[in-house]
């Protein structure tokens, strides 16, 4: 069943979809009163809900039953990649979204090839969370992850304190079969902490990036005996951290 992110809580028990998901709702599934599809209130609580009124402005569509549950995974998981080449970011935050991640931090690394001044920074982190609506939608997420626009490593290490643990997906621990830290780190966070991890981009994270996020607490792991490339890591990672987290208890 289709579903939508209500911009603004139920308001005697109906919510009122504007803007471009009411441009979808009429135009696009050509829905009329009286269909039915699947609303989220800010709060990331989900309601079957029924057209009662379309008009210019908006699609008026009441609560039939609220949903019970969620699909979002235990631990927040925040997703920092350096820059990548063409479109591999848009399919990490379209994937990664499916995979549950909670956030996704680009960031300006030493070897990424892909430089971005602040007009097209914007620009881009737009149609990055467009791309994280959408599939936060399909996937029935019961929130959007956000997107950064692109951060500079000085930024991202300030960023960082904030989170409950950190870690550095970094091929030499991979090529030495160290993937103890990630299983003592899954092992130790419990329900609602959060992980920040960097994966670097095609040509990986120069050696001083590595000094800088270790000297600020950060821990290198690797993903298992395989180098995998920039944009498959991340996922690698969420889906390791859904069966840790959903399918091993």
């Amino acid at each position: 069943m289709q579903r939508y992110f209500a911009e603004n809580a139920v308001k005697e028990n109906v919510f009122h979809i504007k803007g471009e998901d009411r441009h979808h709702i009429v135009k696009v599934m050509r829905m009329k009163e009286g269909d039915k599809f699947i609303c989220v209130d800010p709060s990331q609580n989900s309601a079957l809900c029924s057209i009662a009124e379309i008009t210019d402005e908006h699609v008026a569509s009441e609560v039939v039953q609220w949903i019970e549950g969620s699909s979002e995974l235990p631990v927040n998981i925040t997703i920092v990649s350096g820059l990548p080449k063409g479109d591999k970011l848009e399919w990490i935050i379209q994937k990664g979204t499916e995979l549950g991640a909670h956030r996704f931090i680009p960031f300006t690394s030493a070897r990424s090839v892909v430089k971005l001044d602040a007009k097209k920074s914007v620009k881009k982190a737009e149609r990055w969370q467009k791309i994280a609506k959408e599939a936060a939608e399909q996937s029935h997420r019961t929130m959007v992850p956000e997107v950064f626009a692109p951060l500079d490593l000085m930024s991202l290490l300030k960023l960082s304190g904030d989170f409950s643990y950190k870690l550095i997906a970094f091929e030499e621990e991979a090529k030495q079969g160290e993937d103890s830290v990630l299983y003592r780190t899954l092992s130790s966070m419990n329900k609602g902490e959060s992980l920040m991890i960097v994966f670097g981009p095609e040509g990986g994270l120069a050696d001083n990036e590595v000094s800088l996020l270790q000297s600020a607490g950060f821990l290198a792991c690797g993903l298992g005996p395989r180098i995998l490339r920039t944009e498959t890591a991340p996922l690698y990672l969420l889906s390791a951290v859904s069966y840790h987290f959903e399918l091993m208890g």
